[in-house]
């Protein structure tokens, strides 16, 4: 222990200079040589405003209810979890500023949560400049491509190209040959439109219209009289707050003599598929990343789940039935999280210096087991890709409910690599 009565002017002085330095630092730098004691900084990219406000707001629900359960169990490394969000408006420009946000001014060890692939393919850039790792729960097919850097990883959801590629073999064999294709045009929608083409026509089918509707349109009846006549399939996906409008305008066009209709769950997330103008539904077809109702083999990691982010068997809030869940993605939120505490325990990570360990960690990843931290189903990570393949779930709406009637397997959804991120530098 110094003896009080040495210590010298210039010695307190330097001790003073010191203690005003580390005063004047960011929070998050002050734990370089104590890292315990701060938490690990999740940047939450979330869409609380524009097209992606229904989504985001059931992703904030299952972030916080993935953190609460992961900071009950310890945290990570010993270290509590905090979420620090912004809202994007769902707008790709405001995304690469939120991403600067995270970096430069929270001090965030991480980016996470994006939804909406134009703001994905807006954000991500400069989340590689950054060097800010970027775990995106968004579908489109943008990561496995090659479109993005090393620093954007989708470990906890799967993408287009793989979900469509799982479901054309079925729509073949169980509803038509000759479709007709209605989806947003945008970075998603187009996925849609080219991977679900080369997808049917891969099991002889052939797409014979591609209807692209502006992903902010509120009315859809002008777009229909487009549909061939020959049409024994209408493949829709449409996305944005007026996906009730589109579906209850699909069923006033064709009245009881319409196609087969095979839909992406995302024309009718958050959205009740009892609501009135929907009978048209009855027998038609849907994919979901999540069956929304429980089903009869429910698991008990999906109980759990359903518990923790505070969903009824129907998929609606416990506190308030007529709030549908977009339970068919936001689970990507909850794994992506449990992901990201695996990497960060497996790379020891200490602080903002090792986030390139925490990126080679990831990509170490491979069998992903149906458990807690995967309550959607067992999935394959791809450390090249940066994606992850999983089971795939086509539901019939059965009595007002979608019931579950296929799953794919894993097989199914797996393509060839067209990248390989690992040979780009951290």
């Amino acid at each position: 222990m110094t003896n009080p009565s040495r210590t010298t002017r210039r010695g307190a002085l330097k001790t003073l200079a010191a203690g005003t330095a580390a005063a004047s630092l960011p929070m998050w730098a002050r734990y370089t040589n104590a890292q315990t004691s701060a938490p690990i900084k999740v940047g939450f990219q979330v869409h609380r405003t524009g097209i992606g406000a229904a989504y985001g707001r059931w992703y904030d629900r299952t972030t916080q209810a993935a953190v609460k359960l992961i900071n009950d169990g310890g945290g990570i490394n010993g270290r509590m979890v905090e979420i620090i969000a912004e809202d994007d408006g769902t707008d790709p420009k405001r995304g690469a500023e939120v991403v600067e946000k995270f970096a430069n001014q929270h001090g965030c060890d991480i980016g996470f949560g994006t939804l909406f692939s134009h703001v994905v393919i807006g954000s991500a850039p400069r989340a590689g400049e950054l060097k800010l790792p970027y775990f995106v729960v968004s579908e489109g097919h943008h990561v496995a491509s090659g479109m993005l850097n090393r620093y954007t990883m989708q470990p906890g959801i799967t993408d287009v190209k793989s979900q469509v590629q799982a479901m054309a073999p079925y729509v073949s064999d169980n509803l038509g040959k000759k479709v007709t294709m209605i989806y947003p045009d945008f970075a998603f929608g187009h996925d849609h439109r080219d991977y679900f083409s080369a997808a049917i026509e891969a099991q002889g089918g052939e797409v014979l219209e591609k209807i692209a509707i502006p992903p902010t349109e509120t009315s859809f009846t002008k777009y229909f009289p487009k549909i061939p006549r020959d049409t024994e399939v209408l493949y829709h996906v449409m996305v944005g707050p007026a996906v009730l409008t589109f579906v209850k305008e699909l069923g006033e066009f064709f009245g009881p003599s319409a196609p087969s209709i095979f839909g992406f769950i995302d024309s009718l997330e958050a959205v009740d598929v009892a609501s009135p103008g929907l009978e048209f539904l009855e027998s038609t077809y849907f994919w979901e990343g999540n069956p929304r109702y429980a089903q009869a083999d429910q698991s008990e990691h999906d109980k759990l789940f359903r518990a923790a982010v505070g969903v009824d068997d129907n998929g609606a809030s416990v506190s308030d039935p007529s709030d549908v869940s977009t339970y068919a993605h936001m689970f990507g939120c909850w794994e992506t999280l449990h992901v990201v505490k695996a990497g960060m325990e497996a790379a020891g990570y200490a602080g903002p210096g090792d986030r390139g360990k925490l990126i080679e960690a990831v990509e170490a990843m491979t069998d992903m087991p149906e458990s807690q931290a995967h309550p959607q189903g067992a999935k394959l990570f791809n450390g090249k890709t940066h994606q992850v393949f999983g089971h795939q779930y086509i539901s019939q709406v059965q009595g007002g409910k979608l019931v579950k009637v296929h799953t794919t397997s894993i097989e199914d959804t797996l393509y060839p690599d067209e990248t390989d991120y690992t040979t780009q530098p951290l």
